[in-house]
């Protein structure tokens, strides 16, 4: 059973499980489940997608119940009038600990042209490991706040690559090495990037809407474990 956050006539808001794929896509390969058809089926009604989700990344997913309201929500997110705030743990301590990240990326198709693409990113928390890899004898990591302003196709993954602090567990973009660190001290096998809250109107009233999507059990008890926090003040203010 899918985790519903939010259910009203207008639209459906899940919270999509790491590692599962959204649809069917040439991206998604060989997956033999997805959250629409999960959803269509748990819900007994036809859904539509409003935006997407990697298949690796977790959290606040917006379905809506007709394809008007799918336009509805869909113009909102090209129009960049939802704010979406993501938790995320990276190899390294960024420099410096709040910042914008200003990097043109390509769509789906890296030899495609490249557009604009700005993602803000705030430093919560850090921590020193005492594990040796490669020449150090301790490795550092830290857990950021990130706010893409833009949508691109694997935006902050990609964008905290470029910066040298790639996300964990990101097969794609990432550090292998540092993915198996996890998995070996940390019992941690998804990649950890979650879409965590999601501010947007509500399609038919208009009304300011915030959604929250909870940690799934791996990254809060990862969180736990560093002795990290969830954010107080959900904000990143540069720009």
């Amino acid at each position: 059973m899918l985790e519903i956050i939010h259910q009203d006539d207008a639209l459906i808001a899940v919270n999509k499980p790491a590692n599962l794929a959204v649809h069917r896509s040439k991206m998604v390969g060989n997956a033999d489940t997805f959250l629409v058809d999960e959803l269509r089926e748990q819900v007994g009604d036809s859904v539509y997608l409003a935006h997407r989700l990697d298949r690796a990344t977790s959290g606040v997913l917006l379905v809506a119940r007709n394809k008007e309201i799918a336009a509805a929500l869909g113009e909102q997110f090209m129009g960049r009038t939802v704010h979406k705030q993501y938790l995320v743990v990276v190899r390294g301590w960024p420099e410096p600990a709040e910042g914008v990240i200003d990097y043109p990326l390509p769509g789906s198709r890296e030899t495609g042209p490249r557009r604009e693409a700005r993602t803000r990113y705030r430093q919560l928390a850090t921590i020193e490991v005492p594990i040796a890899l490669g020449r150090y004898p301790q490795q550092r990591y830290a857990f950021l706040l990130a706010e893409p302003e833009s949508g691109r196709f694997r935006q902050i993954r990609k964008h905290l690559a470029h910066i040298h602090h790639p996300v964990i567990g990101d097969c794609q973009h990432g550090r292998g090495d540092h993915n198996r660190l996890y998995k070996q001290y940390f019992g941690c096998h998804r990649m950890l990037l979650h879409a965590w809250r999601l501010d947007f109107h509500h399609p038919l009233s208009g009304a300011p809407m915030t959604l929250e999507a909870p940690l799934d059990d791996a990254f809060a008890s990862l969180l736990a474990r560093f002795e990290w926090a969830l954010p107080q003040n959900a904000s990143v203010s540069c720009h």
